[in-house]
């Protein structure tokens, strides 16, 4: 199956060096670039988009209001937002997460780091940024606090409550940036178990993907974030 990548960046350049990188490969295809926000939600519906290369910082409508409008949609439900930031420190990365983003890469990730992400998202399988996955997430949610909660759903944490046991273990191994192999061999159990408990916990969270399960995991406290 061919991903279909959609870019959305005010910098032409910018898209035009992703664009070449991306046709390069043969499971990908650049479908539509975008110089805002607002077109790149239109382009998401009309050409059926599987993954959105998103900046956050766009003229009129931002990278951070296109997600959210993307992940509204039930139309988009398949679509994947990968926000792509200058710094990975960026205070708005949180929001974006909190948005609907399946996660965010550094601009001066490596090539094949971008297509690892590509790819990554259209499974649906991990989050994304490798350098940040671990801690900086953690970091941005404690500076957030817990007032901030405009992005947050409410019923979410308490939500938890209907998780098993081991659907709670999970989840706190998926908080930790960990894999469904590494899971299964931290727990002892199969990859396949540990895939059908992230997908169960997805479903009565009603998570898009493993990026909002990492979010609801520290917004509710089930995981605190590293003071380091």
């Amino acid at each position: 199956m061919t991903i279909r990548v959609l870019l959305a960046d005010d910098q032409a350049l910018l898209r035009s060096a992703f664009r070449v990188l991306v046709d390069s490969e043969p499971d990908m295809e650049v479908v539509g670039e975008a110089s805002d926000g607002a077109e790149a939600v239109r382009l998401a519906r009309e050409q059926r988009a599987d993954v959105v290369l998103m900046d956050i910082r766009m003229p009129g409508t931002d990278g951070l209001a296109a997600t959210r409008l993307i992940s509204a949609d039930p139309e988009l439900d398949g679509v994947r937002v990968v926000i792509l930031t200058t710094f990975e420190v960026d205070d708005y990365v949180v929001q974006s997460l909190r948005a609907g983003a399946s996660g965010f890469l550094g601009k001066g990730s490596e090539p094949g780091e971008l297509l690892s992400a590509i790819r990554i998202a259209a499974e649906g399988e991990a989050l994304l940024s490798p350098a940040a996955t671990k801690g900086l997430i953690a970091r941005f949610l404690a500076q957030a606090g817990p007032s901030d909660g405009a992005d947050r759903d409410p019923d979410r944490a308490q939500r938890l409550d209907s998780l098993t046991v081991r659907e709670r273990e999970v989840l706190v191994q998926v908080a930790g940036g960990h894999s469904n192999d590494e899971i299964a061999a931290r727990l002892e159990v199969s990859p396949l178990t540990v895939k059908t408990h992230v997908n169960r916990a997805m479903a009565k969270l009603g998570a898009r993907d493993r990026a909002q399960l990492v979010v609801t995991a520290y917004e509710s406290g089930l995981v605190r974030p590293r003071a380091d």
